[in-house]
């Protein structure tokens, strides 16, 4: 665990397994995330970054051990409050997860209208958040039209529109192009200098170099520390 002191973690992890069968995708991993943070979770196709990201916005539930999100106690929410506590994060996945026959405007409202907001709000705070994506101008397109770089710009639209405190990226840059990964990946800096903590999930050596963040390593589910780091996982 770090030294971060619990008044300034959003996120505490303590001893978490996840199983599937026999096969544990994430063993006993204890970790402390920071407010404001910018985390690199990195390690090689299968480590388990992935299952690591879906136990922190319940895409998963923990086979064992326990996750505190802000204080909350993850394994105390009811059903019912696990949409609620899932406000608090914006996720973006690596294959963009965009509703095809929704246009870019749907796809980023459909945010804002499920947590109930008035339609004249939903118009000005999606408007807002493309431009800063620099999509405005394609936001009566469909996904489909659009380059794999747009596209993932309007996934971080989507994720970020509902000012959540926690961004979570799934290998962002995974799919993209050197270009279109350094507007991502500059995207997500903005968005944690404005106060989010954002937790990226990337096995790209070069993108762990290009950014100024706290860098994990998990290898077969483990977390790995520096003392115990491979040749093979330095950058």
């Amino acid at each position: 665990m770090t030294a971060n002191s619990s008044e300034n973690t959003i996120i505490r992890m303590f001893h978490v397994y996840k199983r599937y069968g026999a096969y544990a995708a994430i063993s006993d991993v204890t970790l402390d995330i920071t407010k404001n943070e910018f985390l690199l979770v990195s390690g090689p196709s299968g480590a388990g970054k992935s299952t690591l990201l879906k136990l922190l916005y319940f895409g998963e539930p923990v086979s064992e051990g326990q996750i505190l999100v802000d204080g909350m106690n993850t394994s105390r929410i009811s059903r019912k409050g696990i949409p609620f506590l899932r406000r608090m994060f914006g996720i973006i996945f690596q294959d963009y997860k965009l509703i095809p026959t929704k246009t870019v405007f749907e796809n980023v409202a459909l945010v804002l209208e499920v947590a109930g907001n008035k339609r004249s709000y939903i118009n000005k705070k999606v408007n807002s958040v493309l431009r800063t994506v620099g999509i405005e101008n394609k936001m009566n397109s469909y996904p489909p039209s659009l380059s794999g770089g747009e596209q993932q710009r309007v996934a971080v639209a989507r994720a970020v529109v509902g000012d959540p405190k926690i961004i979570l990226a799934d290998e962002p840059t995974g799919s993209l192009d050197s270009e279109s990964a350094n507007v991502i990946m500059n995207l997500l800096k903005g968005f944690h200098i404005r106060g989010a903590t954002v937790i990226v999930a990337t096995h790209d050596k070069e993108l762990i170099r290009n950014t100024n963040g706290r860098v994990i390593y998990l290898r077969e589910g483990h977390l790995q520390h520096p003392s115990s780091t491979s040749p093979a996982m330095t950058l």
